[in-house]
């Protein structure tokens, strides 16, 4: 009766994640994308609201923000779609809803839902102790399964075991926080599996092994330089006499395995689903409200919906119990990328209005006098966007900006294509709201109790560590 109360209990959370987006498109109207022409910056403040917010409330606020933080999502949203829709008509502000909805955040929450669910079913066996080589060595397999079976589902399955790994130690954020910029972000460079921007340039035409080729040396660099100095950073700490507890939480065992290990076919059918979507062109699309959705895409979602409960039902609780397992990760990061999908409406359309929108001078920064793309403008530009908007939007921006032709930006305008990838996938790790897992790992790491930076506690962690290899990585590949 316990195991079947469990399976129901988990079934009504993951139907609460999965009916946020169902309960959002309950509007009906709908035609034309927004013409960023048409705006000016001011539309940007729901979007500034909800990143302050996000930033300020969870140290001025801390009780309120976490038993209110949808409720300040939702009223955000609605800064932007009750003005928007009184201006320019209820049909555009349905017709930009609804694209939002459809084409961007129902497909990002259930793939990310898929994810969660999945990883979150696989237990790994065994007391691991937190010493700097094990630690760095977790970091590098992260990494690398990152670009195979996406950062969400890396952070997911790793996060866990390092917590345990380093439940003894007393300076453990910094474990987290190098988690977060190499498995999260640097390690979803190489496949268009790795990280949701590649996915839309593959979506567009860029080859499958196209970003192996052409960023392997930068991935090769930044994934490198974080671990070494990941490795001195815990070092120092793990080699203080008071660092590490006498008593550890966690009991040692025999060896190292795996429960739940069904789930790692279920990872094997998300990335299956994944490729399907990009690969196969049936040709037939749905109209619905102004959006047109790609049988494709349908059959993707579908299968990702159907894949989460086969997981739920038959991973045991035992191991949900053993990874302490909870949907309020989820659940927070649902909610608040429902605000944020919906208030960058306005911010996305004024960046693709190009020179003649509100942004036009990011737009003009890069290009140079001759007409010609500035990869290191692209680099910057992409990534400074990309480190506060989501990183796969902002990639597509750039894309488009660059000429959209995925055959010449792989060929002629190649190094500009590599500096926007780069510059999309590594500077996500800016902030925690760069790209999805980034929210992810803090929440899952603070629900098990350990402290993480504030918004732009962490922002100072990017800054000291990150932009300097930016600034190496701009001049040596991309001037």
């Amino acid at each position: 009766m316990a195991s079947i109360a469990g399976r129901l209990n988990r079934l009504g959370h993951f139907s609460r994640v999965m009916i946020l987006p169902l309960l959002l498109m309950s509007t009906s109207a709908f035609a034309a994308e927004v013409d960023g022409k048409q705006l000016t910056a001011i539309w940007g403040i729901p979007f500034a609201g909800i990143l302050l917010s996000i930033a300020l409330c969870p140290l001025l606020t801390p009780q309120f923000w976490h038993h209110h933080f949808g409720k300040v999502a939702a009223f955000w949203a609605l800064l932007f779609l009750v003005p928007f829709a009184i201006k320019f008509g209820a049909s555009a502000a349905g017709a930009a809803f609804v694209h939002a909805l459809l084409a961007e955040y129902i497909p990002f929450v259930i793939l990310l839902t898929a994810l969660f669910a999945v990883s979150g079913g696989i237990y790994i066996k065994g007391n691991l102790h937190g010493s700097p080589l094990l630690n760095t060595s977790i970091l590098a397999i992260g990494a690398v399964a990152a670009s195979f079976m996406g950062t969400t589902g890396a952070s997911m399955l790793f996060i866990r075991p390092l917590i345990r790994a380093n439940d003894n130690r007393q300076h453990k954020m910094h474990v987290f926080v190098f988690f977060i910029f190499i498995v999260s972000n640097a390690g979803g460079s190489l496949t268009p599996l790795g990280d949701p921007p590649l996915f839309l340039g593959f979506l567009k035409g860029v080859d499958f092994f196209w970003t192996v080729r052409y960023i392997f040396p930068e991935t090769l660099f930044m994934v490198g330089s974080l671990l070494a100095i990941f490795y001195v950073m815990d070092s120092y700490y793990y080699h203080k006499r008071e660092e590490v507890k006498s008593f550890d939480p966690t009991p040692d065992s025999k060896g190292i395995g795996f429960d739940g290990s069904a789930n790692f076919i279920l990872l094997g059918c998300i990335m299956g689903l994944v490729l399907m979507s990009g690969i196969w062109k049936p040709g037939v699309d749905f109209n619905v409200f102004g959006t047109d959705v790609g049988l494709q895409g349908m059959v993707r979602d579908m299968g990702l919906i159907a894949v989460t409960i086969i997981s739920i039902k038959i991973t045991a609780d035992s191991v949900y119990e053993a990874n302490q397992f909870s949907w309020a990760p989820m659940q927070e990061v649902a909610k608040l990328f429902a605000g944020i999908f919906l208030t960058i409406i306005p911010v996305i359309a004024m960046l693709r209005a190009g020179i003649d929108g509100p942004f036009g001078a990011i737009v003009a920064s890069v290009t140079r006098a001759d007409g010609s793309p500035s990869p290191l403008a692209y680099f910057w530009a992409t990534g400074a966007l990309s480190s506060f908007l989501d990183n796969a939007p902002t990639y597509l921006v750039f894309f488009n900006l660059a000429g959209g032709d995925a055959q010449t930006l792989m060929t002629t305008h190649a190094t500009t294509l590599a500096a926007i990838s780069a510059g999309a996938v590594f500077m996500g790790a800016n902030s925690y709201i760069g790209n999805a897992p980034n929210l992810m790992v803090k929440a899952v790491v603070e629900d098990r109790g350990v402290k993480m930076p504030s918004f732009f506690g962490y922002i100072a962690w990017a800054v000291c560590i990150l932009i300097p290899l930016f600034i190496v990585m701009g001049w040596v590949w991309f001037r």
